[in-house]
């Protein structure tokens, strides 16, 4: 099996490869631009997407870099890889690395569902299977996207037919262009904050479109609906008439809805949820998983019970692992 190590971040010692480090390393493949999971590289491999995205949030990279496309196997050294669709955000990918110890996919952040905006993850076999596990506990199943995304235009035509001011709190990168594709598709006028807009020629150069939209003035909101990160609801304060709806896969915990101080909160996720991860292990069939993030123990060890060998690397006392 091709061995794994985490220390201060997932390295692969027989490819020299590390995996969604945030330290500067020599050289990393890049899931996704999720500032969670980039860095400044000396060799940075990514689709092209994920690259763009890293130069509008994080600027130029310092090193080089390698725009793999999906399905293409770039042969190096020790090594091949190969990138699969992961359907988190536009251009977010899995790699699959085969050496003569083995194979490994790595999914990075993930889901099975199509998006609006990004379409499902793929799968293959592997023999070892890296997967982040944010919802790994049984009770995170989501709805049917297309009821939940019932739910947001609801929520905005209600909101406005009472004339008030919808507000919808989503992450900049991948939720927010997944709702203002929603608001285009059911003909409501948007007003995205300007860390969504500036990312949007980027999703349109990859073959998205998104209805002409007001530039940010949420004084003059009229009826737009607000469409911000949740670290700039602040900045609505000033509204008057203000109703404010969190999207978040924790929505579908209850007391989402109390912690963010939101009118209403709608589990829209672009992460897998529990029935997705076990869905995703079953399509690979490796001999081995190793769980990344989130509820990584327990999904682990929910997968022991199932008799699948399966540890979690992060965690307790999870911190220099060889395997």
């Amino acid at each position: 099996m091709i061995e794994v190590k985490l220390a201060r971040g997932l390295f692969l010692p027989e490819a020299g490869l590390w995996l969604d480090p945030r330290a500067s390393s020599a050289r990393a493949f890049v899931s996704h631009a999720h500032s969670d999971h980039t860095g400044r590289h000396a060799m940075t491999l990514a689709t092209s997407e994920t690259l763009a995205l890293m130069r509008l949030r994080i600027g130029v990279p310092k090193g080089a870099v390698q725009d793999i496309p999906f399905g293409e196997v770039c042969e190096f050294d020790a090594f091949r890889l190969r990138l699969l669709p992961a359907g988190h955000v536009l251009g977010s990918a899995q790699c699959l690395i085969e050496s003569a110890s083995g194979s490994l996919l790595y999914t990075g952040d993930f889901k099975l569902r199509p998006g609006l905006t990004s379409g499902a993850a793929g799968s293959c076999r592997a023999e070892t299977l890296v997967m982040e596990t944010t919802f790994g506990l049984p009770r995170y199943v989501f709805p049917p996207s297309e009821t939940v995304r019932a739910a947001i235009a609801g929520f905005c035509r209600e909101t406005l037919a009472s004339g008030r001011v919808p507000a919808l709190l989503a992450y900049s990168l991948g939720k927010a262009q997944e709702v203002l594709a929603l608001l285009g598709r059911e003909g409501l006028p948007a007003m995205p904050h300007p860390s969504i807009a500036r990312l949007l020629p980027v999703y349109e150069a990859a073959g998205y479109h998104f209805p002409a939209a007001a530039d940010w003035d949420p004084l003059r909101a009229g009826a737009s609906v607000l469409v911000c990160p949740p670290s700039a609801a602040r900045s609505l304060k000033p509204v008057e008439r203000l109703r404010t709806a969190l999207i978040s896969g924790w929505a579908i915990d209850r007391s989402a809805i109390y912690r963010s101080r939101c009118d209403a909160a709608f589990p829209l996720s672009d992460h897998a949820g529990y029935d997705e991860l076990l869905r995703h292990v079953e399509n690979v069939a490796p001999r081995r998983v190793l769980t990344l993030h989130g509820f990584a123990q327990e999904f682990a060890g929910d997968l022991r019970a199932r008799g699948i060998e399966a540890w979690a690397l992060t965690g307790p006392n999870q911190l220099a692992l060889a395997l």
